[in-house]
């Protein structure tokens, strides 16, 4: 689907959010100490350098813009699944497969929830609105 200009770059980073889930659902399903300590660094990184300025991106321009249009509830399930994640790798510090594969599982999830829902009712605001 063709996306608003405002979706585009968000809807991009969205590929590298389930690439990292995806090695993180294998790292805690191997459940070797090496793997788990490795992957969780790596999301520890990337969560920093990507993940978090994504959601900051998020919830400071688009849900905004969609708090305003009156979708309380998309909005308020994008603020929780942001504040899980933040959650699940502070917790990770100290790495267990339980942990990563809840973080594997939400991320990849709240990647598909936006996609499906969040950006496909953000299409429609966008599109009435300026660009």
């Amino acid at each position: 689907m063709k996306r608003h200009p405002q979706l585009r770059d968000l809807s991009r980073e969205h590929h590298g959010a389930l690439k990292l889930a995806r090695a993180a659902r294998q790292a805690a399903e191997a459940g070797a100490a090496d793997k788990l300590a490795t992957i969780a660094a790596r999301v520890a990184r990337l969560f920093a350098a990507e993940l978090d300025p994504h959601f900051r991106v998020e919830e400071q321009g688009l849900l905004a813009t969609l708090a305003q249009a009156g979708e309380h509830a998309l909005v308020q399930r994008t603020l929780d699944e942001h504040a899980q994640l933040r959650r699940l790798v502070a917790d990770l510090s100290a790495p267990d497969p339980a942990t990563l594969l809840r973080f594997a599982d939400l991320l990849a999830a709240h990647v598909r929830f936006e996609e499906r829902e969040l950006f496909e009712t953000a299409q429609g605001h966008l599109a009435t609105g300026p660009a």
